[in-house]
């Protein structure tokens, strides 16, 4: 149960930021804001994830004693977070789709988050001796 809770919330840790990439111009859209503004925005949300997330997700490593399995076990959950999300919010504006750019940076953080998952594991390991 505690490895899939926490496989669960390294998934919503990388599908919050990406999602907030991928829909800036829904955004900007519907809360009639700039595309600069939601770029900043999602920026400032991006950091603080990131630094929340890392201390959130170490805490819980150190303290749950989970192993190096998160480093796989994140990616189905992460599955079935974009499934439901497209699902439940489909792209009805075509000026809505993202940029191809913005799928090769979210295509390089999930090849790369693994990694992370990995190193952030292994200094909660590390802290637990």
């Amino acid at each position: 149960m505690k490895l899939n809770m926490l496989s669960a919330l390294y998934a919503i840790m990388i599908f919050v930021p990406l999602e907030l990439m991928l829909n800036v111009y829904r955004i900007a859209r519907i809360t009639h804001l700039e595309v600069g503004t939601i770029n900043v925005l999602t920026g400032i949300i991006i950091i603080a994830d990131i630094i929340g997330g890392s201390i959130l997700l170490f805490y819980l490593t150190n303290e749950w004693q989970t192993n190096y399995w998160t480093a796989l076990l994140w990616f189905p959950y992460f599955v079935l977070f974009i499934y439901f999300f497209a699902k439940l919010f489909p792209i009805t504006d075509g000026g809505d789709s993202p940029n191809p750019v913005t799928g090769l940076l979210g295509l390089g953080g999930v090849i790369v988050y693994p990694f992370y998952i990995l190193v952030l594991t292994g200094f909660a390991r590390g802290n637990r001796d």
